[in-house]
């Protein structure tokens, strides 16, 4: 049996191609939204590897004001922004004379707070795949009624229910809702697998935030002293819009 789209789209009513319009309408944003996600994860994951592989020389040598002024320098990576609110709220904590113990609580509420906006940020716009994937099969269901009540007044205006009379509508009708279903079982299947996605990318920021407390509190005397006032350089000018920029 072949179907003809077309056909079906014109002898449709308003109201059952109002539900296939809001079908599309949210098939097309579950598409842009999935897509975003992806592509800012990916991104995000190239340069935070970058940044990795350039903070491994100043990790190994215990340089952290160097790890500073890299991070502060380093836009687009969540890994960056994370390490620059640990160290930068440390140092500067230290930096008015508050004790290593004072900075370093400071430091991991600077670090949850990141983690926090972070995890909003990665978390954006999800709320439409899961909108779609819950209600599409419902949207569809909608128009399978609406068919069916177009059925019936074909029934009373023509007299008769055979087939001829109610086939088309009956035809649509069901079309719809197997259209809110191909709508609904992709979204779905993208929902969870960019969630698994966000979700990874939240432990990981949460273990790599652990490590950097781990480190500040492994400090020795000598170098809470020597890293208690950084050099201008090690938190320029430009450091914050750098690392507003990495998390937006």
């Amino acid at each position: 049996m072949e179907i003809n789209l077309v056909e079906l789209w014109e002898k449709m009513g308003l109201p059952v191609r109002a539900v296939v319009i809001v079908l599309t309408v949210q098939a097309v944003a579950s598409l842009g939204v999935a897509i975003d996600r992806l592509v800012a994860m990916f991104r995000n994951g190239a340069r935070s590897r970058a940044f990795s592989e350039k903070a491994a020389p100043f990790a190994a040598a215990g340089d952290d004001e160097g790890l500073l002024q890299l991070a502060s320098k380093t836009d687009g990576s969540y890994l960056a922004a994370l390490v620059y609110a640990g160290l930068s709220t440390y140092f500067e904590k230290l930096g008015k004379g508050g004790s290593p113990e004072k900075s370093l609580e400071l430091a991991r509420r600077a670090l949850e707070r990141k983690n926090e906006r972070i995890a909003a940020d990665l978390a954006r716009g999800m709320g439409v795949l899961a909108s779609t994937g819950s209600t599409a099969p419902f949207v569809g269901l909608l128009g399978t009624v609406l068919g069916i009540i177009n059925a019936f007044k074909l029934i009373a205006a023509n007299g008769s229910g055979g087939l001829g009379t109610i086939g088309a509508a009956i035809g649509e009708a069901l079309i719809v809702t197997g259209y809110g279903l191909c709508v609904a079982i992709p979204t779905v299947l993208l929902f969870n697998w960019v969630n698994g996605r966000i979700t990874h990318e939240e432990m990981a920021l949460q273990n790599a935030a652990g490590e950097l407390i781990d480190r500040l509190e492994t400090l020795d005397a000598a170098s809470v002293a020597r890293l208690g006032a950084p050099s201008a350089a090690a938190r320029p000018a430009a450091a914050a819009p750098a690392t507003e920029t990495a998390v937006n």
